[in-house]
């Protein structure tokens, strides 16, 4: 038995397939097995019959792969649809800073107590500079921007539910629920800083909700959780 086993594996190491890797592009992407960011070659290979070590009938093309700089992982071009670290983080904010627009424009700016938590929030969310200046300047500018905006009852609601889909929707797929429901929270908290909901305010939260793939009764649910003081 014991001649027959090295026979075997004698004749493996006499011929295989070798793979010739060709790189074909780079740059940054989120490793999954390295657990961060790392550099990648995007690479594309060529399959021969290998006998003693020498290449000889092509046996087809492999890949194309992402191969990991440091790790050296093979994986899938899919891989580079999750964004990099940095990439999430300003996509999370940006997301942020969208929905607490979006609330102010159909609430209104009056209540420095809207005002403040808007703030508050978009600075949590990692805009450290954000004032109160800048984002009442902002909704003016929506406002203003009338050749855009075409509503008579919410002159910019249009464009910002456009606004919230583009920020939101491919943030989505990369939120666990509880992220997902939390920035919802962020935006229901902002609307309800100055008294009930209006009803271009439920409207507005309605659509972050669908943009961020929730179903219409968690949104309900979560706009009725945030009257509990946290």
């Amino acid at each position: 038995m014991l001649p027959a086993r090295g026979m075997s594996v004698r004749k493996m190491r006499v011929c295989g397939i070798h793979t010739s890797w060709s790189t074909i592009g780079d740059g940054e992407f989120f490793c999954p097995a390295c657990g961060g960011d790392r550099n990648y070659r995007r690479r594309t290979g060529r399959r021969r019959l290998a006998v003693l070590g020498v290449p000889l009938l092509p046996r087809g093309l492999a890949g194309p792969v992402v191969e990991c700089a440091a790790c050296h992982s093979h994986f899938g071009t899919d891989a580079l649809d999750h964004p990099t670290t940095g990439r999430f983080s300003a996509m999370l904010r940006d997301a942020v800073h969208t929905v607490a627009l979006a609330v102010l424009a159909s609430g209104g700016t009056s209540s420095r107590s809207v005002r403040e938590i808007a703030v508050h929030t978009v600075r949590a969310a990692g805009l450290d500079d954000c004032t109160e200046d800048q984002l009442t300047s902002l909704i003016e500018a929506l406002a203003a921007d009338t050749g855009r905006y075409v509503t008579d009852a919410a002159p910019y609601g249009a464009a910002l539910a456009i606004e919230l889909h583009e920020a939101l929707e491919p943030l989505a797929p990369h939120l666990a629920p509880a992220g997902r429901e939390s920035i919802l929270l962020q935006g229901a908290r902002i609307a309800l800083a100055d008294g009930p909901y209006t009803q271009a305010e439920r409207e507005v939260l309605t659509t972050v909700g669908a943009a961020l793939q929730l179903g219409e009764d968690d949104t309900i649910r979560l706009m009725e959780t945030a009257r509990t003081p946290f």
